[in-house]
């Protein structure tokens, strides 16, 4: 310190000591005053007295506990478990009998913090990473805690694993969890895929929280073949998927809606078509059409998805 040297000895020798006591307590944390309370002394170590628990100590496996990084939790401003959960002078020093601890914010139910607080510290270091879709989409209009997906104690999260995303997911939509468990469907079960495979909860696409625009581009990331273009095109096939195929599994062959011909019925009349079980004498009764048996209307029209073919008008070729 250059300029010290030129003040005069006595003086020098009353501010010298000064300055090291404010650097010894700005180092240490020393309880520092904040308007939301004060820090602890011990930092980490203070919290790990009581919470020595494998799930706590498993945050020194990960990205938040490196003390060296600046964008780590444990590096930003070495406060430690502190920078997420806030200070905690007064949660970890001693309470009366029959007194209820202080609460600090919570990720879990172990006190009921309010989700905007809980979201609102996560986004402090992750606010760039994720997009419009995840401030305007349905997760954040129910709701829905970061903390609810995510585990940043975990060494692995479940969520951004392949074999385990499903079932965080399923924790919540039900619906495609009983999906998934039908004759056909997509390979979740056997972690070949994952919800973020076809689904983005954090980026731009908010009307359909999908990886791309449409229900079609995402699909299509998979099954190109099916892109055409085709000079006999099927119309639902370019308007959408969902039209005939249950995304999430069904108990169809090829994840269809419904079973042929009802499915193809649905939008085509029947009138005069030889699916019809008739003959020249009109309609026998429990006589089966030889063209509904097997794949029914497919056994003629196997070009579903549309065909090439200059003779493919009716999808025959």
């Amino acid at each position: 310190m250059p300029r010290l040297k030129q003040l005069p000895p006595w003086l020098a020798r009353l501010v010298l000591p000064g300055l090291v006591l404010v650097w010894l307590l700005a180092s240490d944390n020393a309880g520092s005053q904040t308007p939301d309370g004060d820090y602890s002394r011990k930092g980490a170590d203070t919290c790990l007295a009581c919470h020595e628990d494998a799930v706590t100590l498993a945050i020194f496996q990960t990205k938040h506990a490196v003390p060296g990084d600046a964008r780590s939790p444990f590096g930003h401003g070495q406060l430690q478990c502190e920078a997420c959960h806030g200070p905690g002078d007064e949660h970890s020093g001693r309470v009366r009998r029959g007194e209820d601890r202080p609460p600090i914010i919570s990720f879990s139910d172990l006190y009921a913090t309010d989700t905007s607080v809980e979201n609102a510290m996560c986004l402090e270091c992750h606010d760039d990473a994720i997009g419009l879709g995840w401030h305007a989409g349905m997760h954040s209009n129910d709701e829905v805690a970061c903390a609810d997906c995510h585990n940043s104690h975990a060494a692995r999260d479940a969520v951004l694993q392949t074999a385990t995303q499903a079932q965080v997911c399923y924790d919540c939509h039900q619906r495609q969890r009983t999906e998934s468990l039908k004759a056909f469907n997509h390979p979740m079960l056997q972690g070949k895929m994952d919800c973020s495979s076809c689904h983005a909860v954090h980026d731009e696409n908010v009307g359909t929280e999908l990886v791309r625009q449409t229900v079609n581009d995402t699909c299509l990331q998979c099954h190109a073949e099916k892109r055409g273009p085709y000079l006999w095109e099927h119309a639902p096939v370019s308007e959408d998927c969902g039209l005939c195929h249950a995304p999430h599994g069904s108990n169809h062959p090829g994840m269809l809606t419904r079973r042929g011909p009802l499915l193809c019925q649905s939008c085509h009349s029947q009138s005069g078509h030889p699916s019809i079980p008739q003959d020249a004498n009109g309609l026998p009764s429990g006589v089966p059409s030889q063209f509904l048996l097997g794949q029914n209307c497919m056994n003629c029209h196997s070009q579903s998805h549309g065909s090439n073919h200059p003779s493919g008008s009716k999808l025959m070729r």
